[in-house]
């Protein structure tokens, strides 16, 4: 009777997987080739889809089949694929049986008209048209939020993003984190600034993607079962194991724009390409968190692309493929200019050291916000307040301020942000963990073999897809719970050796 019912179970998450995966194409497309004429129906096509998808996964009989296999998943072992489907998908249909089929939809709807007006607001420095999607996006994720029990209006929108996060434990983390930060920050400003001209000049699009590609592929994105391409944000999708995209964007006066932003987008993808096929199809088949997801961008972006070993091997092909700009431009230069840290107006520009003071002031302008201490009006202003007293610096406008990031403007507003400086945080410990095991990876590194690490992360993380909930996968990864210390300690000591602290 069990292995009937589990049938039944694992075709409707197939059914529910096939709607999502179609979204995920229609949203994709949206972002990268979709005329401006149709985001009218974009809406519509992807709220209809969205519902669908809802209808079929809080359908009644879905939660009788979760009750008649409680107790055989019960008995299982932790690890068995079909009993950790069981577990996450009753952990999921709690979840959104909460919400109604027509809030799905509305908000589907609204996040995508909100996308297509972001589109062309930013670029004109247009808060204003704006402002009225803004607050309909922070009433929906309101409405969303009270369907839950929780101490604080953001704690189910955490939730969603980060299982088992709350705005206490976010702050607690941010809390221990920050100081050591500016602590860090304020040493650092004392030194004298490495140059940094030789990040700009002029940089052929074209050369940029291909170096770009040349180097993901070494790092083991499969070009087989993916692709790139350009975007105003960029960002990774997936449609299924054997199709995950990555995004990115190019400006041919730096070089450095474009290459961590594939870098960046591999490593979210690679973690999406090595979920055992076996869990394709299902609720399984994607990433355990937020911050579990990010910390795989983040690993490969920075812990591996901005280390000096990555630069001992790859600087040459760059200096042949930009000879006019780096000829004269030795590797250490290089090395020091693409870690300098300056605070900066752009999120996804940020040095390593400042970065999470970004993602701590989103969270606290979207505490604001969602509590109604805040209004959407006053957001610009507490913007630039909070920019200027944080990292130093005042945006000139809204563009490369309150509308920078696409998060609040093509989804909800609560639970964007925290992931990122959760990724930061373990994107150092799971790097530990691996070079721990196998001591060799610093040289592989260095010498453009990256399999050894790659296999590790596969084996200890990227496999298991959703099966754990992201503090029991991380434990089972590196043998402790999170904590900030292995990457404080990545931090202290890159920065300390490049700035002579």
């Amino acid at each position: 009777m069990a292995l009937e019912t589990l049938a039944k179970l694992k075709a409707r998450m197939a059914q529910v997987d096939d709607l999502n995966a179609a979204a995920a194409v229609l949203g994709w497309d949206q972002t990268t080739y979709m005329p401006p004429g149709g985001a009218p129906a974009r809406g519509r096509q992807l709220a209809t889809l969205s519902q669908l998808s809802h209808e079929r996964f809080t359908a009644p009989e879905v939660g009788q089949w979760l009750g008649e296999l409680a107790d055989w998943a019960a008995g299982r072992p932790d690890d068995d694929d079909d009993a950790c489907l069981v577990r996450v998908v009753a952990r999921d249909h709690a979840r959104m049986t909460r919400i109604p089929n027509e809030l799905v939809g509305r908000l589907s709807a609204h996040t995508a008209a909100s996308y297509a007006a972001w589109e062309v607001a930013r670029p004109a420095d247009d808060f204003a048209t704006m402002r009225p999607h803004l607050e309909t996006t922070v009433a929906l994720a309101r409405e969303v939020a009270e369907h839950f029990p929780h101490d604080h209006i953001a704690d189910p929108l955490i939730d969603f993003a980060d299982p088992g996060m709350t705005v206490v434990t976010v702050r607690t983390l941010f809390d221990a984190l920050r100081p050591r930060l500016v602590e860090l920050a304020r040493a650092i400003a004392a030194r004298p600034e490495p140059d940094t001209s030789c990040l700009r000049g002029t940089f052929d699009v074209a050369a940029q993607r291909a170096f770009g590609e040349t180097v993901i592929r070494a790092f083991g994105f499969d070009f087989q079962r993916g692709r790139q391409d350009t975007t105003a944000h960029p960002f990774m999708t997936s449609f299924s194991i054997g199709d995950v995209r990555i995004t990115t964007r190019f400006r041919e006066d730096d070089v450095g724009d474009g290459l961590f932003s594939t870098l960046h987008e591999a490593g979210h993808a690679m973690y999406e390409q090595g979920v055992d096929p076996a869990l394709e199809g299902s609720t399984l088949a994607g990433g355990a968190s937020s911050g579990v997801h990010e910390s795989q961008s983040r690993l490969w972006e920075n812990v591996v692309g901005r280390s000096r070993g990555f630069w001992d091997h790859w600087y040459p092909e760059l200096r042949a493929t930009f000879p006019h700009a780096l000829r004269a431009v030795e590797v250490d230069t290089f090395h020091r200019a693409i870690n300098r840290v300056m605070p900066s107006l752009i999120r996804v520009d940020a040095d390593e050291v400042t970065y999470n003071l970004h993602v701590m002031l989103r969270f606290d302008l979207e505490l604001a916000l969602l509590a109604g201490d805040l209004a959407v009006a006053d957001l610009p202003g507490l913007w630039r307040e909070r920019m200027t007293a944080d990292l130093g610096v005042t945006p000139p406008d809204d563009r490369d301020g309150v509308l920078q990031d696409v998060h609040w403007f093509g989804g909800l507003v609560g639970g964007a942000f925290q992931g990122y400086t959760l990724g930061n945080v373990l994107s150092a410990q799971l790097f530990d963990a691996a070079v721990r095991a196998h001591p060799e990876i610093p040289g592989d590194i260095a010498s453009g073999r990256y399999h050894v690490l790659r296999d590790w992360l596969t084996q200890n993380l990227y496999r298991h897809g959703r099966k754990y909930l992201p503090v029991d996968g991380v434990t089972r990864a590196v043998g402790a719970p999170m904590s900030i210390e292995p990457y404080m300690a990545y931090l202290q000591g890159k920065f300390g050796a490049l700035y002579g602290l």
